[in-house]
């Protein structure tokens, strides 16, 4: 997360977060750019519009839920937009890969 390094798509980008394809679970997760944990509401409400923007385009309608528990890295302020199939299909979903920030999605 605190590298931004662009292995898989990019939805979004901007002075306060990106969000991209999780390379773990293969969902869309906004990340904060500051290496903290205290953004004020203004920005989580910020960040989290981004992140249902891109999984809107990426599951449609509201089929997902958002998950801001932060297991993995739990001192960088992240969340993943989750479908309901995402924990079955995480290991067998093809990886996008990054073409370009908000460019069509592209699987590997």
């Amino acid at each position: 997360l605190c590298e931004a390094a662009r292995f898989t798509h990019w939805y979004f980008e901007d002075n306060i977060c990106w969000v991209a394809d999780c390379e773990v679970c293969c969902v869309p997760m906004v990340v904060w750019k500051q290496h903290r944990l205290d953004p004020t509401d203004d920005m989580i409400g910020h960040m989290l519009s981004a992140l249902r923007s891109a999984a809107t385009s990426r599951f449609g309608g509201d089929e997902f839920r958002i998950d801001h528990d932060m297991r993995s890295i739990p001192d960088h302020w992240h969340a993943h937009a989750r479908d309901p199939e995402w924990f079955a299909l995480r290991s067998d979903r093809p990886l996008s890969r990054f073409t370009t920030v908000a460019g069509p999605r592209v699987e590997r």
